[in-house]
């Protein structure tokens, strides 16, 4: 064989043993896990774009969905999880109706697939939702953002707001947003939390001064709403496996 022969030979190997070493696992992972998010609550408050701009029933891919937003026109809130949609809506100011459908609309909306999770069991001394935002950020410092997290198990007491616009009302600001809004409170209810957490999307899906949003569904399915203030009781953490 000559020289060059040899040279030749050498560069190929090196070529083939590059293109074996380009395609790192952590991508399927960050692929797996990819936020979609859709509008901006900020257009919502200070806009008026109450419109719905996406249908719930377009998302495709249901395997391990989850999601949050308001209802377009803010007439309730949207939730899903794990693959399954529900919608909560005002019937006074005491009580509220949940339904399961994919047929609903949002003017902005965050959501994404989930199926590998890692399982934390939340401090006792995390009891609010200041607590939480905390000790999720320290444990995942190094992960990348946005991601979606779970709660189960119990609170203590928890405020859940469900918004309930009057019709044809015009919005151009946060306090005008929240007309017609009800708040409702729970006690030592067991429940599921979904959330999104985000150090980057403050007025995009969390308010300017939270880096998250979660909807809570009580375990019968009863009461759903966005979460406000919150105590909690025995809970498990899930964030996604990176």
């Amino acid at each position: 064989m000559t020289t060059k022969q040899i040279v030749f030979t050498l560069l190929t190997i090196t070529i083939v043993s590059c293109n074996t070493t380009t395609k790192p696992k952590t991508l399927q992972k960050n692929s797996d896990n990819k936020i979609t998010i859709i509008g901006a609550m900020k257009n919502v408050m200070w806009k008026g774009e109450l419109q719905g701009i996406i249908k719930l029933d377009t998302i495709t891919n249901k395997r391990g969905l989850f999601g949050i937003g308001p209802e377009s026109f803010l007439t309730g809130e949207l939730l899903i999880n794990n693959g399954q949609s529900y919608v909560s809506r005002v019937l006074s100011d005491s009580t509220m109706i949940v339904h399961k459908t994919f047929n609903v609309s949002a003017p902005f909306f965050v959501y994404g697939n989930v199926e590998e999770w890692q399982k934390l069991t939340l401090p006792n001394n995390i009891v609010t939702i200041t607590d939480l935002e905390a000790f999720i950020s320290k444990k995942t410092m190094t992960a990348s953002h946005p991601f979606v997290f779970k709660l189960i198990g119990k609170v203590k007491k928890a405020t859940i707001h469900v918004q309930n616009l009057p019709k044809g009302t015009k919005v151009a600001s946060p306090q005008e947003a929240h007309q017609g809004q009800i708040n409702y409170t729970l006690t030592n209810e067991p429940v599921e939390i979904i959330g999104f957490f985000s150090t980057e999307h403050q007025g995009i899906f969390t308010h300017h001064d939270s880096y998250m949003h979660m909807h809570l569904i009580t375990k019968d399915e009863s009461k759903m709403g966005h979460l406000d203030d919150v105590n909690f009781e025995e809970m498990t953490l899930y964030i996604p496996l990176q």
